[in-house]
């Protein structure tokens, strides 16, 4: 019998062999971050770390953590509170606050589509999406990456209840769902949808409300998924949607059932986000214009996807490739990330760039310069 060690580290001698292996970092604060989440650059405000802090601070219990699953102990009316103020941002009935995005669609997955059912899930769609899926009793099916067509030939043999989960924008290749087109489907089947917002959070609709309510649709999406570790800065999710749908999460979400609430902190700091988002809307914009920069500057590439979003991807086939350019953007000062597979299919891997407000518009045109380069086969020159 082999000790569990050893069999730990076959398997992860397998996964170095295919060059798979993946193991921590720290990245180089001297590089010019162009790998991150912080698309808004709220992860780095001063103002808004002294706004948080200065919240606490004047929080009467000065409590460290929250004691307990929301069910309870860990309820509080300052989580009550933020829960309804959300509510109002993201026009819904009801918002029930989550430790992060992943538990949020795991729990929203796992617990609505019953035995009998079916889920319908874009190819691309986020694994916790998927994870929730196969903890469903459902039928899952998967449907090509934005394809209507595709989408409607899956509902025709969909049974029972059928769910469509998808995301406003695609963390791989920063494209955005054709979230009306997907509406007028859903209709059509009777089907529900389930949009998962994580990337949109902060940096589209009124407040930062994302895709769903930029396009008036809101309420034509029976469940929305938003994600705060992203362009809001900070960390946790909410799930918006009806009332019923909040007292059922309660009831059958496993996640949200059995796992510590967030503490009195990461609460405060979800709502001094987005009130300092209310107060700095012009962000959305100046983050248009540098991810209008990038595009017009990278327009000569090969590989780049189709992107209008903060999140930029360049195709570089290969585990090994993908690394090397990588690297070499490394060496020019900038922090960018190589996304293999299998986080993206074989022959699918790319750079993965994502663009900030603080990113200025000379340090656009130097990433999109190496790229060109790149693209060229010149990338050391």
């Amino acid at each position: 019998m082999k000790a569990i060690d050893t069999i730990l580290e076959e398997r992860l001698e397998q996964r170095s062999v295919k060059g798979l292996l993946r193991s921590l970092t720290l990245g180089d604060p001297a590089r010019i971050d162009f790998a991150s989440n912080d698309y808004l650059g709220l992860a780095r405000s001063k103002t808004l770390f002294d706004d948080i802090r200065d919240d606490v601070d004047r929080l009467g219990d000065k409590t460290n953590g929250s004691s307990g699953s929301r069910l309870l102990t860990g309820n509080s009316p300052l989580i009550e509170e933020v829960e309804a103020m959300l509510s109002t941002i993201f026009i819904s009935e009801a918002t029930l606050i989550f430790n992060s995005g992943y538990t949020a669609n795991l729990s929203v997955l796992s617990s609505l589509p019953q035995r009998g059912d079916t889920i319908i899930y874009d190819e691309y769609a986020h694994a916790c999406m998927k994870d929730g899926a196969r903890l469903s009793m459902a039928k899952r099916l998967s449907f090509r990456h934005n394809d209507l067509d595709d989408l409607e030939a899956k509902l025709k043999v969909a049974q029972g209840h059928i769910f469509i989960a998808v995301e406003s924008i695609y963390s791989m290749d920063g494209d955005e769902c054709p979230l009306r087109e997907i509406v007028a489907l859903a209709r059509a089947f009777g089907a529900k949808i389930i949009l998962d917002e994580a990337h949109s959070t902060g940096t589209m609709g009124a407040g930062g409300a994302g895709l769903a309510v930029s396009l008036g649709l809101e309420k034509q999406i029976a469940v929305r998924i938003y994600t705060f570790g992203k362009a809001m800065g900070i960390h946790g999710a909410c799930v918006a949607g009806s009332t019923q749908l909040k007292r059922y999460l309660i009831n059958f979400a496993r996640p949200f059932i059995y796992t510590t609430a967030p503490d009195p902190h990461s609460i405060i700091a979800i709502r001094c986000s987005f009130k300092y988002l209310r107060n700095h809307l012009y962000l959305q914009d100046q983050l248009k214009e540098i991810i209008g920069a990038f595009v017009e500057n990278t327009q000569g590439c090969s590989g780049r996807t189709r992107s209008t979003s903060a999140i930029q991807g360049f195709i570089c086939p290969g585990n090994e490739n993908v690394k090397e350019a990588a690297r070499k953007l490394q060496d020019q000062g900038f922090d960018v990330r190589a996304i293999l597979s299998p986080t993206v299919p074989a022959g699918a891997e790319r750079l993965r760039i994502c663009l900030h407000t603080y990113n200025s518009m000379q340090e656009v045109s130097a990433i999109a310069q190496q790229l060109t380069l790149l693209s060229s086969g010149h990338g050391d020159q």
